[in-house]
């Protein structure tokens, strides 16, 4: 049998044909659809979780996998820096059953804040990558995963890019094969890292590099495609593919496994060719290593790592080296696409509370969320975005530097206070700080697509479970001032602000109003706007929903008459409340 599945899809078909007991996941793009597919389709026969976060995910994955099952965790390419500290000592503890280690880079940071290569995550913590270059490999990458980590006691690395998690292809669909689970068996000199024990499994992983090294020789997931011996390019992942299509008559040794190379086999390969390329995304990952060995290659010369790599640019870095004959094409001066930036929601209720703060006059350090879209025009209030939970320790760390001229204001989502939040939030309670935190609560995990975390009392596999209490929690940590605000309410919202700055202690607000997208789309009856009353003073554009924009009309001023669209209006009412005329009126 024979499906079109992406390939997070065809991953998570793959963790349920090959054996999958366990799967834990934080939400992120461009992963979160693996989990999602699995606690849709396969809940009846594994187990798969929401963890509050990436670095809790890995740790349960482990647990599981320490109890005998077979066990994935999944995170974007960010997360796996939240879960690095597992996993630079889980290389040495080594696994029970299998453990793979799915991390969905992004190159072109369509949905990120960095562009970061974590191939370099093998190097550093000393195990296995697998790079598939299609949905089929995707499903199959995950047996070859879960064999090489019980056969040499590792955890493997798994690592997607959006292009490979997002595109489509046809994939052989097979029955699942149950794995064999012991359960767990007490061995405290391999799982009980204290020095003494760690100095010794070092060694082990040292060892263990080195038959990797030989498995990297002789498995076919490294293979090499003859065509033409002028030119050889060493390529592997969504690069592949574009090598295929800029240079069919290229001869390519495809890698399947990124880490560790099968340096002999490159070094055969290089022989039989007059010129050898690497073509990889981001960073000269593979270069490096050929280089070391002392293998005359060429790469990022000719292919950049700066954004991700398609047939085009692919081509154009073989015509630039002289081995592909033609004319470079312009990429920059092709005519483009009408750009669609992303913007908050009509209705969303992050719209109400970043409105409050620019009034405000605070400067807002933000966090990584929906929300973060008050960065742009109009509203422009969001003054920075690290990374999940620095909104905190930014406000706090600009507040002890004591030079500012205003107040910093902490912002960042349910979800994400939930991830990495709570932690600074106790930091600045125990060290005496006074800034004021928002937690805008619209009850589900909004950016990657409304999935369900500690607050919102449902699990991935749709049971009802208890729920954090977020005004209880900050109590928890210390915060004595935690109030509740309607982000609807745009005076109510300037009114807390202010008079929370006001106070000599940390505070929280947390706002009350879900996300008008989940679970079903909330609407209101929708507004208009009564030209005959209309002044073109341009407030309502200054909130900057895409629900209202201009009529093409403008007064004898010549500033632009407003219309407000009933078809994206939810009736959320910001606009009417900033009207200095009262010309928003809602429908009858």
């Amino acid at each position: 049998m024979e499906m079109l599945l992406s390939g997070n899809e065809a991953l998570a078909r793959g963790f349920f044909e090959f054996g999958g007991e366990f799967a834990s996941a934080y939400p992120g793009t461009p992963s979160t659809e693996i989990l999602e597919t699995i606690g849709r389709h396969f809940k009846d026969t594994v187990y798969a979780e929401w963890a509050i976060n990436e670095k809790v995910a890995l740790e349960n994955a482990v647990g599981a996998s320490y109890g005998g099952a077979r066990s994935i965790a999944v995170m974007k390419h960010v997360g796996l820096n939240v879960a690095a500290d597992p996993l630079m000592t889980l290389s040495y503890t080594g696994v029970n059953a299998g453990l793979v280690i799915v991390s969905a880079d992004d190159p072109s940071l369509h949905s990120s804040q960095n562009e970061q290569d974590n191939r370099c995550y093998g190097k550093f913590a000393s195990i296995p990558v697998l790079e598939p270059s299609d949905s089929q490999e995707a499903k199959d990458f995950v047996r070859y995963g879960f064999e090489i980590s019980e056969q040499f006691d590792t955890p493997v690395l798994l690592r997607l890019t959006t292009r490979i998690s997002h595109s489509k292809c046809i994939v052989s669909i097979g029955e699942r094969e149950e794995a064999d689970n012991h359960g767990f068996e007490r061995n405290i000199e391999k799982y009980v890292m204290v020095p003494a024990h760690g100095i010794k499994r070092h060694a082990e992983v040292i060892k263990r590099l080195e038959k990797l090294k030989e498995y990297a020789e002789k498995t076919p997931l490294n293979q090499i495609i003859w065509n033409d011996k002028k030119v050889g390019v060493i390529s592997g992942s969504i690069a592949y593919q574009h090598t295929r299509d800029a240079f069919p008559d290229a001869s390519i040794l495809k890698l399947g496994m990124g880490y560790p190379l099968p340096i002999n086999k490159i070094r055969e390969f290089a022989s039989q060719v007059e010129r050898l390329f690497v073509v990889e995304e981001l960073e000269p990952f593979y270069e490096e290593h050929i280089k070391a060995a002392g293998i005359e290659v060429e790469g990022k010369k000719y292919f950049s790592n700066y954004l991700e790599l398609n047939v085009t640019r692919v081509r154009n870095g073989f015509i630039e080296a002289g081995v592909v004959e033609g004319e470079k094409t312009d990429i920059e001066g092709k005519e483009k696409v009408v750009p669609r930036p992303p913007v908050l929601c009509p209705g969303c209720p992050h719209r109400g509370i970043v409105y409050a703060m620019k009034k405000s006059g605070v400067y807002t350090t933000g966090d990584i969320g929906c929300y973060t879209l008050g960065a742009l025009a109009p509203l422009s209030q969001i003054d920075s975005c690290l990374c999940m939970g620095a909104s905190i320790g930014n406000a706090f760390g600009i507040e002890k530097a004591g030079k500012t001229d205003k107040r910093a204001v902490a912002f960042l989502g349910d979800s994400t206070f939930l991830h990495s939040g709570i932690t600074p939030l106790a930091t600045a309670v125990y060290n005496k700080s006074s800034i004021t935190v928002v937690i805008a609560d619209n009850r589900i995990t909004a950016m990657t697509g409304g999935q369900d975390h500690p607050a919102t009392s449902k699990t991935l596999m749709g049971e009802d479970t208890s729920a954090v209490d977020l005004p209880e929690l900050c109590r928890a940590v210390g915060v004595r001032s935690v109030r509740e605000v309607d982000p609807y309410d745009v005076d109510e919202s300037i009114k807390a602000i202010k008079e929370e700055l006001e106070k000599d202690e940390v505070s929280v607000i947390i706002t009350n109003r879900p996300c008008m997208l989940f679970p079903s789309k909330i609407t209101d009856k929708p507004y208009r706007i009564d030209t005959e009353v209309c002044i073109a003073c341009g407030n309502c554009f200054k909130v900057g929903c895409p629900a209202i924009t201009g009529s093409g009309e403008t007064d004898d001023k010549g500033n632009s008459i407003p219309v407000i669209s009933e078809v994206l209006c939810t009736g959320c009412s910001i606009c009417a409340q900033v009207c200095p005329v009262d010309a928003i009126k809602k429908t009858n």
